[in-house]
């Protein structure tokens, strides 16, 4: 890309020399410590450097601290985000202060990246290990880090979002199981339903319940055995091993729903979504 013919008079040849580096080092976002071993200034001669860039568009803040590039050919566009789910990996590497993050899309994002919905998702949702206190909002969309303990760090893949993009994603199972303990995160356990239905034929029975006994949640075991015993979707040893698990106490199984409806005592699982209700999503 010839920055300087193109934009001869937005960029003067420190500037040109400065988003050409980060263009061939594949850094379209980046962060202001980057920036600063790029240019080698530091402090208010940094911002003095970033600002005018600011302001005429070529670069745009995302957070304090983290940049992306405004590709030249939006023309005299200023906002600019990229693929949301690269600007999640990139505030997690902010936050973590690491080129090696912690973190994995996950929860409704997941959903979404799996084709295991049928709404579109506004909002982003990652697991870390380390705390990103707060919903961080970047032009508009909303951003959610969830935390996770160490031990239950695992499931998840590398995904390729463009030819030069990849980030790390729950993988199947682990993308159910975070919907059954978290279904608040993800639409509610009706849409949890809908992608364990949507991707049966992929999803291992077998996996997801060494994932619940990995992850050792009740709620877990209760809202996966119910399921998977609805949908005939694992064996009778199968379901035996899950409801080994279960205490005497009884779990609502829709956390976003009013705490109503029957209790069933096979799965220790107060019904506020009716059986009907749940069985008509294979008719879907």
């Amino acid at each position: 890309m010839d920055i300087n013919t193109k934009n001869s008079k937005t960029l003067g040849p420190k500037s040109a020399n400065f988003i050409l580096s980060l263009y061939d080092d594949g850094k379209t976002i980046f962060t202001i410590d980057e920036a600063s071993k790029y240019l080698k200034l530091e402090g208010q001669g940094l911002q003095n450097f970033l600002s005018p860039l600011i302001k005429k568009g070529i670069l745009n803040r995302l957070i304090t601290g983290l940049y992306t590039i405004v590709p030249f050919e939006l023309g005299n566009t200023t906002q600019f985000m990229g693929n949301p789910y690269v600007v999640a990996r990139e505030v997690v590497r902010w936050k973590q202060k690491s080129n090696q993050p912690q973190y994995f899309i996950s929860h409704a994002s997941a959903f979404d990246l799996h084709q295991m919905v049928t709404q579109p998702q506004m909002d982003i949702y990652a697991t870390t290990i380390k705390q990103i206190k707060g919903r961080i909002s970047i032009q508009g969309m909303s951003f959610h880090f969830v935390t996770t303990k160490k031990k239950d760090f695992f499931g998840f893949k590398k995904h390729w979002v463009s030819k030069s993009e990849s980030i790390l994603i729950s993988d199947l199972e682990r993308t159910i199981i975070d919907g059954l303990k978290l279904p608040e995160y993800c639409g509610g356990m009706t849409e949890v339903a809908k992608g364990l239905w949507i991707k049966r034929k992929e999803l291992s029975a077998k996996k997801l319940i060494e994932y619940a006994e990995k992850m050792n949640s009740g709620v877990v075991y209760r809202r996966l055995g119910y399921l998977l015993d609805l949908y005939k979707m694992a064996t009778e040893q199968e379901l035996i091993s899950l409801q080994k698990k279960l205490t005497a106490s009884y779990q609502i199984l829709d956390p976003t729903q009013i705490n109503e409806g029957k209790y069933l005592a096979k799965w220790k699982l107060r019904l506020n979504i009716s059986e009907a209700e749940l069985l008509a999503i294979l008719r879907t």
